[in-house]
């Protein structure tokens, strides 16, 4: 397997050898799900439901760290708040197959959450917040701390250090992720006091489902050490007036399982900061992968870094302007 093409040996055929060797029967459908870091497959059986298997992409994660989530994603599941666990086979929840590490997982539908009224926005809330609730009450050993330095300097420096836009927007880009890492580095620093916690630590809506029995996660890949407010702000949407509406609405189903400090809320535009400026390195960091050049084909445009330019610029201000207040 090549680190430059991590997926080229991993065909439909492989898919279906790899549940065979946990004594499954898959009756040969395999559709690929939306997944770019990983690959995700919904796989047919002869026999009951079809299953999800989850690829995890070689050499970004250790078999420790993997295990972690699996664990965090079992105890949940043992509290009853809506994820979907690995399965385990013959007593283990990550497999190998031809090299590749998997897991399996039942098949969970539901729809995007458009969280537009006051009752959406709660039920989310209390769901986040029994979530969080478990996640104050052990730590990860292995999983990754949330760091202002890897996801704001270290991000933009592998950025510019790749020739992905001509001279003139990489000196523009230069100067104003420096100004706008300066605010966001002691704005930020230390997460502000904040307490950390094991969180979920990518819920945009695009990963949270939604069906009649209400919001759920069916995945956990980047679960984390760190602040609440990073599991709250990216469900946010708006200007400021309509972000602190849904942010009241969301802290009062929270707050029903798990007290919130305030304080936090201070950290949401360094954060949001600092995930604009890590997509970029992300997608930088991937492009040897051939699914990203094929889904992402405008990143390597310069019309995609000044519209970053102008994106990071306006973030600088809105990093300057008071705190959301609720």
């Amino acid at each position: 397997m090549s680190l430059d093409a991590p997926y080229d040996r991993l065909s439909p055929d492989a898919v279906i050898a790899a549940l065979e060797t946990l004594g499954l029967m898959p009756d040969g459908r395999v559709l690929a799900l939306n997944s770019y870091e990983n690959r995700v497959y919904q796989v047919g059986m002869d026999e009951g439901p079809p299953l999800v298997t989850k690829f995890y992409r070689p050499g970004r994660w250790s078999d420790e760290a993997i295990l972690e989530e699996h664990a965090f994603a079992l105890e949940l599941a043992a509290q009853e708040i809506p994820v979907v666990p690995p399965i385990a086979y013959q007593g283990a929840t990550l497999n190998v197959f031809d090299g590749y590490r998997f897991a399996v997982f039942e098949r969970r539908g539901g729809r995007w959450p458009e969280l537009g009224n006051t009752h959406d926005r709660e039920w989310l809330g209390r769901f986040l917040g029994r979530m969080h609730a478990v996640g104050r009450a052990s730590r990860f050993a292995v999983r990754s701390r949330m760091s202002v330095h890897e996801l704001g300097r270290a991000a933009r420096d592998s950025v510019l250090q790749g020739d992905w836009m001509p001279d003139y927007l990489a000196d523009k880009y230069e100067q104003v992720t420096e100004e706008l890492l300066t605010e966001v580095e002691w704005r930020a620093a230390d997460w502000g006091g904040a307490r950390t916690l094991r969180i979920h630590g990518d819920c945009h809506r695009g990963n949270v489902l939604w069906t009649d029995a209400g919001p759920h996660f069916v995945d956990l890949d980047d679960c984390k050490t760190g602040p609440a407010i990073q599991d709250l702000w990216m469900l946010l949407s708006g200007g400021p007036q309509e972000m602190r509406s849904e942010l009241t609405d969301i802290l009062a189903g929270y707050e029903q399982f798990c007290t919130f400090d305030r304080s936090e809320i201070a950290l949401i535009e360094s954060l949001r900061a600092l995930r604009m400026i890590h997509y970029s390195a992300w997608l930088a960091q991937r492009w040897h992968d051939p699914a990203f050049p094929k889904a992402f084909p405008w990143f390597a445009e310069p019309r995609y870094w000044e519209q970053h330019h102008r994106s990071l610029d306006e973030q600088l201000g809105a990093v300057r302007q008071p705190a959301l207040e609720l």
